[in-house]
């Protein structure tokens, strides 16, 4: 169905990001690409002081690892991605990037405050240039 999806994990809730991966592995065509995700949080400039040096290097390596393993687990094929900056932002630019037909993206319930301020979900839904599939 799609020769290119794009499926972000959150590295703090794999157990979402396994079931968008799984979904990813039954929407994809023979010979589709899927591309794993991570973006790491920009950290303010004031607040680096109490961080150590190379903590977002840390950040992406640890990123990168929990990645593979959960490529390895589901037994994907998929190519490992990340990036530093606002999640909804890089996850935007990635798909146009890479010309993605789909983004599957995890999200939680939404709230009251979702309704003021936006989850990365949302924003991506909001701007997307391809299809987005939400898994709840």
């Amino acid at each position: 169905m799609f020769k290119k999806i794009i499926v972000p994990v959150d590295i703090g809730q794999l157990d979402k990001g396994e079931k968008i991966l799984r979904k990813a592995m039954e929407l994809v065509d023979d010979g589709g690409v899927i591309l794993l995700l991570n973006v790491a949080e920009d950290i303010p400039g004031y607040m680096t002081i109490e961080l150590p040096a190379d903590f977002i290097e840390a950040s992406i390596r640890e990123a990168v690892d929990r990645l593979k393993a959960l490529n390895d687990k589901t037994g994907a094929t998929a190519q490992i991605h990340t990036r530093v900056g606002s999640p909804a932002r890089e996850i935007l630019a990635v798909a146009e990037e890479q010309a993605a037909d789909l983004v599957i993206i995890a999200s939680h319930r939404p709230d009251f405050s979702n309704y003021l301020l936006g989850s990365t979900a949302d924003r991506v839904v909001r701007h997307a240039k391809c299809s987005v599939l939400v898994d709840r």
